[in-house]
């Protein structure tokens, strides 16, 4: 039918003119859903969208659209301050690449060149970092050095790059990952443990799962660890085929027995129809 909304020439249509078809009407109805949402109405999600009856989508309509344009202006306004508060502290990413007014050194583990970077900065952003450079007992050296001997060169310049900007390039991430997601474990650092948490199941795949299972249980994140576990049963062929399957289950026993039992309750489950 010729819809007011979304018709190609709406000008032409004839009386009454404010028909639409149904695509439009499930769209106005999730618009309307979403603003009295976030305008703090009471109700489930549910009872809102398979409850509403023709009278009160009208009701809520009138209420709800007559709010949407300001919502919409609203959200715009609050991302062009967002914009420019993330420009502003951009400020702090230009200081790391200029290297400007540095306070200490930061050295990886493989022996390979410091990297500068700030105290004040370390501190904010890592509690860990922050008692080592408070501690009595674990000050940095003279030379204002301290080590991370988990990470090499690479590593500490990501680590450091993601603490002053708080993202990292596609490429980087890819690289760096788990290593990362240790660094972020150890440090204490949970924007970043959630970034790589995030990429990671984004990326979960047959070549890499055994590698976001290990990094997930030494990270102590079970929501991870479960995907990972699913994604492995679902996909055991490719997995324990691959090459990567023998040196993983050598080194992780506990956690092949763990995908063992997740197999056998897989199978029980589907023979018992669950």
């Amino acid at each position: 039918m010729d819809c007011s909304i979304c018709s190609a020439l709406p000008y032409i249509l004839r009386p009454p003119r404010n028909t639409i078809c149904g695509a439009c009407y499930e769209g106005a109805r999730s618009i309307i859903t979403l603003t009295n949402k976030l305008d703090g109405e009471k109700g489930s999600d549910k009872t809102r969208n398979t409850t509403v009856s023709s009278s009160n989508m009208t009701k809520i309509g009138k209420q709800g659209f007559a709010n949407v344009l300001k919502w919409v202006k609203e959200m715009k306004d609050i991302e062009d301050m967002l914009n420019e508060k993330i420009s502003y502290l951009g400020g702090f990413a230009a200081a790391f690449k200029d290297q400007i007014h540095n306070d200490i050194q930061v050295k990886p583990g493989d022996n390979g060149p410091s990297v500068p970077a700030h105290k004040a900065l370390l501190a904010s952003r890592s509690d860990i970092f922050r008692n080592i450079l408070d501690s009595d007992g674990c000050k940095a050296p003279p030379n204002d050095t301290i080590i991370l001997h988990e990470l090499n060169h690479e590593e500490v310049e990501s680590l450091l790059e993601f603490l002053y900007s708080g993202d990292l390039t596609k490429e980087k991430v890819e690289k760096h990952v788990y290593s990362l997601s240790i660094a972020a474990d150890k440090y204490d650092i949970p924007f970043l443990q959630k970034f790589c948490w995030q990429h990671m199941l984004r990326s979960l795949n047959s070549s890499n799962a055994l590698d976001i299972l290990e990094i997930s249980d030494s990270c102590s994140n079970q929501s991870l660890k479960e995907t990972a576990l699913n994604f492995i049963v679902r996909n055991m062929e490719d997995v324990v085929f691959a090459a990567r399957f023998d040196p993983f289950a050598a080194k992780n026993p506990h956690l092949t027995v763990q995908i063992t039992r997740a197999l056998f309750m897989d199978i029980k489950n589907k023979r018992n129809g669950v």
